[in-house]
């Protein structure tokens, strides 16, 4: 199961696992922003290279007008995924 639920401050709220077949409901969230946005991993379990691609996708549009997407609280597995894609050089993450 997956949600996604923006939050106060521009936070936007993971919950569960982000695969392949969440990423039409994710992208509904993310091609709406316009502006940097803080995202949180904090019960997101697991994500998939499909959603990977939501997000660098969104990162790259952003990027264009000077915004980004910050990623915070992921766990160790998360965290991973992240490092061996090479996207801790792509996004900011914070513990």
């Amino acid at each position: 199961m997956f949600e996604i639920k923006m939050a106060e401050h521009d936070e936007i709220l993971l919950f569960g696992r982000f695969d392949a077949s969440q990423v039409e409901k994710a992208r509904k969230v993310f091609a709406n922003l316009e502006t940097t946005h803080t995202v949180s991993f904090k019960d997101l379990e697991y994500i998939s290279s499909a959603g990977l691609g939501v997000l660098l996708e969104t990162q790259k549009r952003l990027g264009e007008e000077g915004h980004c997407l910050k990623l915070k609280s992921m766990n160790a597995h998360v965290r991973d995924i992240f490092k061996w894609a090479g996207f801790d050089m792509i996004f900011h993450i914070e513990d």
